[in-house]
C-alpha cells in the first residue's frame, strides 16, 4: 500500500464494480485482523500487569494444568472468524470467475503483454492498438490475458485485481467494468525484465457514443505523412513492424492515433504539468523515444533506427499530429 499509495495507482479508491468487491474482502480481512490484534495485545498487557510477582513475593504461582472452557473457546473464536472472512471470499472467488467471453453484450479484448508493453485486440470488431485500452463505460469488459515471451500480470488497480499473463496457450480470463468516464492507470505486476518498472498502460472509459466513432476512426485507412520524402522513410523504416490504420504490419505497437495518446511508450507523458518527471509534449516525446528508444526502455525489442535529424523530426512531428477524428 505504501508502494502503491497515489491515487491513481491504488486499490484504496475503487472505480468499478469487481474492485469495489474485492475492496469490500479487503476492508472485511482487515478489520479481523485488526480485532484480533487489539484483543491479543490487551489480553498480554492484562495478564502482565494482573499476574506479575510482587515485591518481596516468594510462592509458587497456582499451577493450571488446563482449562476445558478456555481451550474450547479459544478454539471456536478463531473457527468462527474464519468462516466469516472465508463465506463471503469464497463466494466472490466464484462470483468473479464468471466467463463473460461468450457473452455477446461484453465487450472481448484479448490482452498480450509483451516485454515491455501491452497490445489490445478487439475481436469483436477487427482491431488492435497498444498502450491505452479504450472501454465504453458501464458494459462489462472481458479480458482474456496471454504473453508473447516471459510470464508478466495485468493490473488495473482502481478496476479489478491483477491476473497473469503466462506465455504458451495458457490463456487467463477475468473481467471488469467502470463506472464513470475517466483514465485508469494499469501496470504489469510480475517482474519481467529490466523495465518492468516501466510496462505500464492506460485503461480510458468513455461514453458509448464516442467509443463507437473511436471504433470507426481504427478502421479507416491510414495516413502517410503528407512529405513524401519523410512517407518513403516511415514506410521503410516504421511500417515494417508497425502500422497506421490498414498500412504496415501489427508487429508492434498500432501507432494510429498517436496524437490523441496520452503516452508515449506508455512511459513518458504527454504533458506540461510539473508533477510528472517524464513531463513534454507528444512532439517532445516521440523524438525522445524515435532518437534512442533503449535509454527509455532499456531492453526492449525496438532497435535504434538510422535516421537523420530531420527525419527523426518529419516523423515525431506526423505522429503527433496523427489524431483521430472522434468528436460529436
Amino acid at each position: 500500500m505504501a508502494g502503491c499509495g497515489r491515487e491513481d495507482l491504488s486499490t484504496m479508491n475503487p472505480q468499478g464494480p469487481v474492485a469495489e468487491e474485492q475492496f469490500g474482502l479487503m476492508k472485511l480481512s482487515i478489520s479481523i485482523m485488526v480485532l484480533v490484534v487489539i484483543v491479543v495485545f490487551a489480553l498480554a498487557f492484562y495478564v502482565m500487569v494482573r499476574y506479575r510477582r510482587r515485591p518481596g513475593d516468594k510462592t509458587i504461582p497456582v499451577q493450571v494444568e488446563g482449562n476445558h472452557k478456555l481451550e474450547i473457546i479459544w478454539t471456536v473464536i478463531p473457527i468462527v472468524l474464519l468462516l466469516i472472512l472465508g463465506v463471503p471470499t469464497v463466494k466472490s472467488v466464484f462470483g468473479l470467475a464468471k466467463d463473460y467471453t461468450k457473452d455477446p453484450n461484453a465487450v472481448q479484448v484479448i490482452v498480450t503483454a509483451k516485454q515491455y508493453w501491452w497490445e489490445f485486440e478487439y475481436p469483436q470488431y477487427g482491431i488492435k492498438t497498444s498502450q491505452e485500452l479504450m472501454i465504453p463505460t458501464g458494459k462489462t469488459v472481458s479480458v482474456q490475458v496471454k504473453s508473447a515471451d516471459v510470464i508478466h500480470s495485468f493490473w488495473i488497480p482502481a478496476l479489478a485485481g491483477k491476473i497473469d499473463a503466462n506465455p504458451g496457450a495458457n490463456v487467463n480470463t477475468m473481467y471488469f467494468s467502470a463506472d464513470q468516464d475517466g483514465v485508469y492507470l494499469g501496470k504489469c505486476a510480475e517482474l519481467c525484465g529490466p523495465s518492468h518498472a516501466l510496462m505500464d498502460f492506460k485503461v480510458k472509459s468513455v461514453n458509448q457514443g464516442a467509443f463507437d466513432r473511436w471504433v470507426t476512426a481504427m478502421k479507416e485507412p491510414g495516413k502517410l505523412p503528407a512529405d513524401p520524402e519523410i512517407a518513403a522513410v516511415f514506410e521503410k523504416q516504421c511500417l515494417t513492424c508497425h502500422a497506421v490504420g490498414d498500412k504496415g504490419m501489427q508487429l508492434f505497437p498500432n501507432l494510429t492515433g498517436m496524437g490523441d495518446k496520452g503516452t508515449v511508450a506508455g512511459i513518458l507523458v504527454n504533458t506540461d504539468d510539473p508533477k510528472y518527471s517524464n513531463e513534454g509534449s507528444t512532439y517532445d516525446n516521440l523524438k525522445r523515444w524515435i532518437e534512442d528508444p533503449q535509454a527509455v526502455k532499456p531492453g526492449n525489442s525496438m532497435p535504434k533506427v538510422d535516421l537523420t535529424p530531420e527525419q527523426i523530426d518529419g516523423i515525431a512531428k506526423y505522429l503527433s499530429e496523427y489524431k483521430l477524428d472522434v468528436e460529436q
